[in-house]
């Protein structure tokens, strides 16, 4: 039986400073964001900054079309394979939910500094967690080779 269950979810904050919506090819995972909570939250951040890493859940919302295929090449790359959506990070998602684990570089009452996100200005926030050595870290864990090539690109580009 299939359950029909309604879903609700409400943005605890937003990206206030951060990439802008038309960037390509920044190097995000260096960049600097800031997240602002509303203010009901702000003592739900009562010891996050004793980790150096956290989890921020974001909402897709430039993205909200569900994809045309189910496999796409990545990035539109004519020299990437043809892959199943859910083996990208394409934007373009089933449901448009991003993840992404940035390092806490600061908190300042119901803002946060972060460095690594790849959401852009004016994202919806809906929730963070706390990155956690032991059963976040999969040390084994590996990627299929058209990936490694695509940031072998992603150097090149950048680096010319």
């Amino acid at each position: 039986m299939e359950n029909k269950r309604t879903l609700t979810l409400q943005p605890i904050g937003r990206v206030v400073r951060g990439r802008p919506w038309d960037a390509q090819g920044d190097r995000w995972e260096k960049s600097e964001s800031e997240i602002e909570l509303d203010a009901s939250w702000t003592g739900a951040l009562d010891g996050i900054d004793g980790f150096s890493h956290i989890w921020l859940v974001w909402w897709v919302d430039r993205f909200l079309d569900p994809p045309a295929s189910p496999r796409v090449r990545p990035e539109g790359r004519p020299e990437m394979p043809l892959v199943g959506i859910l083996a990208t990070r394409s934007p373009h998602r089933p449901n448009p939910l991003g993840i992404t684990v940035v390092r806490l570089l600061e908190r300042r009452d119901a803002r946060l500094r972060v460095e690594g996100l790849d959401a852009c200005e004016g994202t919806p926030v809906l929730d963070i967690k706390p990155y956690l050595r032991r059963g976040d870290l999969v040390p084994e864990a590996r990627m299929l080779e058209w990936l490694e090539e695509l940031w072998r690109i992603h150097d090149s580009e950048r680096d010319s």
